[in-house]
């Protein structure tokens, strides 16, 4: 048999799958193809006048785009926490949901690349990215380490899935001497997307704000926390809308992932604020600017103000089993801990660090109505991707697809 024949059917089969549903069905995928194509047209006013249509300035150059690549690393690191348990631990409650979080990582994965794309003004600069032909600069540059670790990354979270997937769609179990040294890789590299992602910020000898040992291991707190947590609202979605049974005990173990993870989150982030206001210094600036404002500058008081009280809320409702294995409570934690997360490691991580300047100039930042179209139109991209992905990786769990072999079947 040949293994091209397999492929080629199982492409046609994903796209008669995909492009078939309910009324719903349909409803969401033209929505999300709305919001692309208004992302689309926000972009290319981007491309044609630069990115002065955008918020960001000579004195705050990372604004919406590499806030929002900077969570999304962690939202795709958070798939280690399902891969661990199911492939090395052999936990078969998790082994139902991993599929489903190895795809969440690689749309996530494929909007980190898009952000950086979007914030780098356009594609035509991508050249400087490859090796030997632009300046690469490596391994002095850390932000050629993270273009490395991510894009591996990303090959690992579409390698196993697919071959595991390719495997079942013509009915045979997956070889675990060929996938698992794959999934103990991930494990590891996982850890080192965020960290390198961490140690980009942390070597910036001019902004204080992130010159704090605390960074990195914070970075993965909160990835483990959002990441999960966003795992669990999907699996809630997939529950309703699919025939794919997603058993109460998965999900509550998830939840205790998020809940502890959320609670090292938080203290890290007493730890930090204790570092900055109890004997504060010059280089507490930008810390008293994102909570207080400073010299009558406040923009992001709104946003950091409403994402502690979430972050507190969302952690001391978790920490009571009574409350957590509610499974409408909990889906209301994670909600408000997905957005809590989303601001402290975006806007309040991200804008901060710029702000006052290396001279102490202040500059305040506030995105633009361009980057807020081309930012939703990404996560509209994501969640186009991560659709398709599911709904092909669903019907081959649930056995609607398989490879039907015409030449066997007419002898």
């Amino acid at each position: 048999m040949s293994q091209f024949k397999v492929l080629k059917s199982l492409v046609i089969d994903s796209l008669d799958t995909i492009t078939k549903g309910s009324i719903k069905y349909h409803i969401w995928m033209g929505g999300l193809t709305l919001v692309m194509l208004i992302g689309m047209y926000c972009y290319f006013i981007q491309l044609d006048e630069g990115l002065s249509v955008t918020g960001m300035s000579d004195s705050v150059s990372w604004g919406l785009y590499i806030s929002n690549f900077t969570f999304l690393v962690g939202v795709a690191a958070a798939a280690v926490m399902l891969v661990m348990p199911t492939y090395i631990l052999k936990d078969i409650d998790f082994k139902q949901a991993v599929l489903i979080g190895e795809g969440l990582a690689v749309a996530a994965l494929i909007m980190c690349l898009a952000f950086v794309v979007a914030d780098m003004g356009g594609p035509s600069v991508l050249w400087h990215m490859i090796p030997g032909i632009g300046v690469f600069n490596f391994p002095n540059s850390m932000l050629t380490w993270d273009v490395i670790v991510l894009n591996v990354y990303l090959f690992i979270n579409i390698s196993i899935p697919f071959y595991i997937l390719f495997r079942h769609y013509q009915g045979k179990e997956a070889m675990k001497k060929v996938y698992v040294p794959g999934a103990i890789l991930s494990v590891f590299w996982a850890v080192a997307i965020h960290l390198v992602t961490a140690f980009l910020y942390q070597g910036l000898q001019a902004r204080p704000f992130w010159n704090n040992a605390l960074l990195g291991p914070r970075f993965l707190a909160s990835a483990f926390a959002a990441g999960p947590a966003l795992i669990i609202l999907v699996l809630a979605v997939i529950r309703s809308f699919t025939a794919f049974r997603i058993e109460d005990r998965t999900i509550k173990k998830i939840a205790l992932i998020v809940t502890v993870a959320a609670q090292i989150n938080l203290i890290m982030l007493v730890s930090e604020l204790f570092k900055e206001f109890y004997a504060p210094t010059h280089h507490s600036e930008s810390a008293y600017y994102l909570f207080f404002g400073l010299h009558g500058k406040n923009a992001l008081l709104p946003w950091i103000w409403t994402a502690i009280p979430l972050n507190v809320l969302a952690t001391i409702m978790l920490t009571f089993g009574k409350l957590r294995n509610n499974l409408k409570v909990l889906y209301f934690c994670c909600f408000i801990l997905f957005v809590a997360i989303w601001i402290e490691k975006g806007f309040g991580l991200i804008v901060p660090g710029f702000i006052p300047g290396p001279y102490g100039k202040i500059v305040e930042y506030l995105p633009t109505g361009i980057e807020i179209g081309v930012t939703l139109g990404i996560w509209a991209l994501g969640a186009f991707v991560f659709t398709i992905l599911a709904k092909t990786a669903i019907g081959i769990e649930l056995g609607e697809l398989r490879y039907k072999d015409k030449n066997s079947s007419a002898s």
